[in-house]
Formats: C-alpha cells, structure tokens, sequence
C-alpha cells in the first residue's frame, strides 16, 4: 500500500503488515502505538505505518522522541507524518531521510522550534 506525499511515494504497512515484520502481535504493535514508538493513520479506512518507521526488526529508534516533540507542538498524526515527509527548508530534504540516517539531533533541534 503507498500513497504520494511531497517528498514521493510513501511506503505503507497495514498493522499485521508491522507485527509481522517485527515479529511482535498484534497487542504488543498497538502498545508500541499508545507508547508513541510507532504513528499511525488511516488510508482507505486501513491503519497504517509509514515503513520507514520500522528499522530491521524494531522500531526506529528516534521515532519516538521526534513524535513525541510535534505532539507537544500541537500537531496529531496525520499532521506528524506530513511533517516527517515534507521537504524542511532547515534541513535541506525531508526529516524522515535524517531519522533513517541516524541524524536526530538535527531533526530534533528543527522541531522544537515549531512549539
């Protein structure tokens, strides 16, 4: 499942899509969504995670803290994943290319100065 966002074609996984490739069932996928470790949306009615938010066999790791500073900024998911994907004039391309690149300081510092 992809959409087309401002920086292209995202790739989408459905929630068992997730479990599945963390190994992880289904209960434990949705605690990592209470605890802000994954974001999800709908598309066409169906939950879904960007698949860059999933590193090997976990997580990426710098997902959660980054969600967790647009969130006290008053953004919700959908908006979240907009900004992740969304070409940022600061940094130079969309912050989700730094999170993958294991730049969060970078990305961090951007966001926290949209409060």
């Amino acid at each position: 499942m992809s959409n087309t966002d401002a920086s292209g074609p995202i790739e989408w996984l459905t929630l068992p899509d997730v479990g599945e490739r963390l190994g992880e069932t289904p209960g434990r996928v949705h605690r990592l969504l209470d605890e802000r470790s994954l974001v999800c949306v709908r598309r066409d009615g169906v939950r879904v995670v960007p698949a860059d938010f999933i590193a090997g066999d976990r997580p990426l790791p710098s997902i959660r803290g980054t969600v967790i500073l647009l969130q006290d900024a008053g953004y919700d998911d959908e908006e979240i994943i907009d900004w992740l994907y969304s070409d940022e004039p600061e940094l130079g391309h969309p912050p989700i290319q730094s999170l993958v690149a294991g730049r969060k300081a970078e990305v961090r510092r951007v966001a926290a100065a949209l409060r």
